[in-house]
């Protein structure tokens, strides 16, 4: 919260919506708990890490260790994960499924 706030600047409201989204928001997806919902956030987030922080270094990631920061390699590919989440739901197995009354 204080790299985003002091460092970056960010506004505490919106500094605390990523810490949110990325820890409240991977438990709920384990339980399959509002899943199109978080990983719209997580999509969100993702992006918005890699045009903020991530895009000066390349898209690569830095696996050598020889670089100063990470490229955006990882990024490009949760988003890819979140947005087939989006679109597909949580599954067969989801507490969204149970919730909804279609298990059978």
């Amino acid at each position: 919260m204080d790299y985003f706030t002091k460092v970056m600047g960010i506004p505490a409201l919106f500094a605390i919506l990523p810490i949110i989204v990325e820890f409240f928001g991977s438990l709920a997806l384990i339980l399959g708990l509002v899943t199109r919902l978080i990983a719209l956030g997580i999509a969100v987030n993702m992006l918005v890490a890699v045009w903020t922080v991530h895009r000066h270094n390349g898209f690569f990631m830095n696996w050598e260790g020889e670089k100063e920061g990470e490229g955006f390699e990882f990024h490009i590919l949760v988003v890819a994960i979140a947005v087939a989440l989006v679109i597909g739901g949580g599954g067969a197995l989801s507490v969204d499924l149970a919730l909804s009354g279609s298990l059978i």
